[in-house]
């Protein structure tokens, strides 16, 4: 082994998952702490913005930026240090690494390379969201950033239409609007909503609303969008004799293109329900 890449820490050669603070700097672990003191490189998102954290606790260590438009290339870089005996700590600008963060193919090279990976828990903003908003928490689905673009977006949300859990999402101030607006549009109007906005830091704050009176709240103050937003939507309450929403949705756009009749009977066929239902729903609604 040679002396650049032999380790000076005690502990072992492998990669650790650690998590940092998702704003206010005291909610690291001690264990977290531990860590980033002892091992031989630390691997960062944003160096610049995670030197900072480094500096307030006294830690001096290399960096190695490790980012989405690097993670493949320099990921292999990583795992070659771990295997020459160097232990490596990955941390993401806040919260728990791989969590809508960059890491994951770094995590499935070291499964391949049959490299130890070991999480260092700790901060999360979907689990600290979650805790304090006051929505069914036994089941939920983390949905992470829905996509920038309109026909993305709206085919994503679309297809949670009927989802029972409790869907969590991170969304960025400029695209809140756009976001809710959407949801009012396709999960309707009176589906509760809850934001946490700023979490952990200064101005911390939940706000619980129908979609509908949601969107009228940020659109009456733009303070109302400032901030590092978790959005999360209630599920669907299931009506077990009503018509699939998906069902009446497929109804509706082939209603645009052939006669109600052949329109029922094919939805009747995609989505396994009775064609007259289906033909009647239509008569009244289309």
């Amino acid at each position: 082994m040679s002396q650049h890449s032999e380790s000076l820490s005690n502990l072992p050669a492998k990669l650790y998952i650690v998590a940092t603070p998702i704003g206010n700097i005291s909610d690291i672990s001690y264990r977290a702490i531990e860590t980033l003191q002892q091992v031989d490189v630390i691997a960062a998102e944003d160096t610049r913005h995670s030197g900072k954290l480094l500096s307030h606790y006294q830690i001096k260590k290399p960096m190695f930026p490790l980012h989405d438009h690097n993670e493949r290339e320099r990921g292999k870089v990583l795992i070659e240090k771990i295997k020459a005996g160097q232990s490596v700590a990955l941390i993401s600008d806040a919260g728990t690494p791989l969590i809508s963060d960059p890491g994951y193919h770094l995590v499935n090279e070291c499964r391949d390379n049959d490299v130890d990976v070991v999480p260092i828990p700790g901060a999360c903003a979907t689990i600290a969201a979650l805790s304090a908003a006051g929505l069914p928490t036994d089941r939920f689905s983390f949905e992470g950033f829905l996509p920038a673009k309109e026909k993305g977006k709206q085919d994503k949300l679309n297809a949670l239409i009927e989802e029972t859990r409790t869907m969590v999402f991170y969304e960025s101030p400029r695209r809140i609007i756009d976001t809710v607006e959407q949801i009012v549009n396709i999960l309707g109007g009176e589906r509760k909503l809850v934001i946490a906005r700023e979490l952990t830091k200064t101005f911390e704050s939940f706000y619980a609303l129908p979609a509908d009176e949601m969107l009228a709240w940020l659109k009456e103050d733009s303070n109302h969008c400032r901030g590092e937003f978790v959005l999360m939507i209630a599920g669907a309450v299931v009506d077990t004799d009503a018509i699939p929403q998906v069902a009446l949705n497929t109804l509706a756009l082939l209603k645009a293109q052939l006669p109600l009749k052949k329109a029922a009977a094919l939805t009747a066929q995609i989505h396994d329900q009775k064609k007259n239902e289906l033909y009647k729903w239509g008569l009244e609604n289309l």
